[in-house]
């Protein structure tokens, strides 16, 4: 399956990325890329919505950690919402579900639920 990054930029709220396909290796670069050019152009706060991502290996754990790291040194965060299935599972195994986890307990949460 390919692998496709689309961002929403909100007024006020978090820039949306939407990942379809499977975030390994091959396809880490291009979600590194789309988050540098995002900080690049200002954006601090991005949520990454994963409801259709079906496969995420550690080169892809990797780019989460390393866009919140991004973020964060500029006051801002990423955030990852809609897991499930493997996905999720390597989420929570990682710990990455409760320090990433977009959900109504998150200050900046407004409208979408956590990972279930």
């Amino acid at each position: 399956m390919t692998f496709t990054v689309t961002y929403v930029e909100r007024d006020g709220g978090p820039t949306r990325l939407r990942l379809v396909g499977e975030l390994d290796m091959a396809s880490a670069p291009q979600l590194n890329a789309v988050i540098d050019r995002l900080a690049a152009a200002g954006e601090r706060r991005l949520l990454v919505d994963l409801t259709d991502l079906t496969f995420c290996d550690s080169t892809g754990i990797a780019v989460f950690v390393r866009g919140d790291n991004r973020a964060a040194a500029d006051g801002g965060w990423l955030r990852v919402t809609g897991a499930t299935g493997r996905v999720e599972r390597v989420l929570k195994v990682t710990g990455l579900a409760e320090v990433l986890g977009y959900g109504a307990d998150d200050p900046a949460a407004t409208d979408r639920p956590g990972m279930g």
